[in-house]
């Protein structure tokens, strides 16, 4: 496999990416420390963290009986420069402002509508933000 595919593979579980996160935040982390953490046992944490290890994107310390786990700087740099190869441009610095969707409810519909506000069944007209794609 690809070794970029088997970094961005080994990121795509959500526990796998937040150890990688937690170990951006902090250094160096000891594998036992992480099953308080996301409240998994120390069988699934250990898999995951061999899942990170086999893809090089962390590095182990070994520190007396326990297993201390930091990242590997230079594949995380590589993997963030295979995204920005992707042309992504970057986010906006301003929010985006919702549009509006007007939404024509029937005098005689008693239904909810379809946006779901209760309280606009009873009136024929009701602005709703929505997020323009």
């Amino acid at each position: 496999m690809d070794a970029d595919a088997a970094a961005f593979r080994a990121l795509g579980h959500p526990i796998r990416l937040g150890i990688v996160k937690r170990l951006a935040r902090d250094g160096e982390i000891c594998a036992c420390d992480f099953t308080e953490v996301f409240g998994v046992s120390q069988p699934t944490i250990s898999g995951h963290l061999r899942t990170l290890r086999e893809a090089g994107l962390v590095q182990t310390r070994r520190q007396g009986t326990q297993v201390c786990y930091s990242l590997h700087r230079r594949a995380i740099s590589h993997a963030d420069a295979t995204l920005a190869q992707l042309g992504v441009p970057p986010p906006p610095t301003e929010p985006i402002q919702p549009a509006e969707l007007r939404v024509t409810v029937p005098d005689n519909d008693a239904q909810v509508p379809a946006h779901g506000h209760r309280e606009c069944s009873s009136i024929r007209k009701c602005v709703v933000p929505v997020n323009e794609p």
